[in-house]
């Protein structure tokens, strides 16, 4: 989503597309969802940091991946669907330095991003009968927004640390 309003903004500004025509590569999903994990894994890591250092982390992962799958991609199908070789910032044609402020706006969005998905994601797992049977089942503690739901709805909730 976020290639698909980069490249249909620049198309709208840098060559006046009025229908803003934005495309992507089959290939970016998995390369996204593979750097999405990386960014993952590094946010457990540098939480100690302050958020401008780990978004500038977020930055280096981001144009690693980008790197990293172009020249795996160059390698296996000949050429890079993204070919960035006409740009005077472009490294080997597969990254562009210019582009750093743009992924490192994005490495400052990805924390409170992530933590808006979190939240939705986790209650719309709590309204799953799979949930709700390990709450009755005793097998699932509820947690703190479930306790105080059930406590408004009159229902009786073992302290935390206990399982009912």
């Amino acid at each position: 989503m976020l290639e698909v309003g980069f490249t249909g903004l620049g198309a709208a500004l840098m060559e006046r597309d009025r229908s803003g025509t934005a495309r992507t590569y089959l290939w970016m999903h998995p390369i996204y969802g593979a750097t999405a994990l990386g960014l993952e894994f590094l946010h457990d890591r540098l939480h100690a940091l302050p958020r401008p250092v780990r978004a500038l982390a977020y930055t280096a992962v981001i144009f690693g991946s980008e790197f990293v799958t172009g020249w795996v991609l160059r390698k296996a199908l000949g050429r890079c669907p993204w070919d960035y070789g006409r740009t005077g910032w472009s490294v080997k044609g597969l990254i562009r330095l210019d582009y750093a402020p743009f992924w490192y706006s994005t490495g400052l969005l990805f924390e409170p991003l992530r933590e808006v998905l979190l939240r939705v994601t986790s209650e719309a797992l709590r309204e799953t009968p799979e949930y709700r049977h390990a709450l009755e089942s005793g097998s699932r503690e509820p947690d703190h927004g479930e306790r105080v739901f059930r406590q408004q709805e009159g229902v009786a909730c073992p302290p935390a640390g206990h399982l009912t």
